[in-house]
């Protein structure tokens, strides 16, 4: 799945649409994004050293398993309610692909529970739970 794809799923637009591509292999998600160098949160993070900040890898974390709840996503916008256990283990920097693989581990009514991980060339960067809720896209 492409941008256009993924934006047909997404209500994320640029500069907040955080994934390349995105398929599903069996039960698991798998998306990729390359980080470019000019994105808006490198700016000041940190200067003469960018580094993409941990809650952006929750980001594009979050992003990357929608593609696991597309079904549900239908007039509907999927939140944060929670993230848990996750952890930072190693940098990522301009130049880098991320690659997330997830998998949903609890579905309650409209909300969903994911376990995500973030690589870069195969090493760790990022890992946690994540948890989302659904909201009708006509609630304000």
């Amino acid at each position: 799945m492409n941008r256009d794809e993924i934006k047909k799923i997404l209500p994320h637009r640029e500069p907040m649409l955080l994934v390349d591509d995105m398929e599903m292999v069996g039960e698991e998600c798998i998306a990729h994004y390359t980080v470019k160098g000019d994105e808006f949160f490198l700016q000041g993070h940190f200067p003469g050293y960018p580094v993409v900040p941990g809650v952006i890898l929750c980001e594009i974390m979050g992003q990357s398993c929608s593609i696991l709840i597309q079904d549900a996503l239908d007039g509907k916008t999927p939140l944060y309610a929670g993230l848990d256990k996750v952890r930072f283990k190693h940098q990522v920097r301009p130049g880098d692909t991320i690659e997330v693989r997830g998998h949903i581990t609890m579905h309650r009514s409209h909300n969903f529970f994911a376990e995500a991980e973030a690589t870069v060339d195969g090493v760790l960067a990022a890992k946690g739970t994540l948890s989302f809720v659904l909201i009708d896209n006509d609630k304000s």
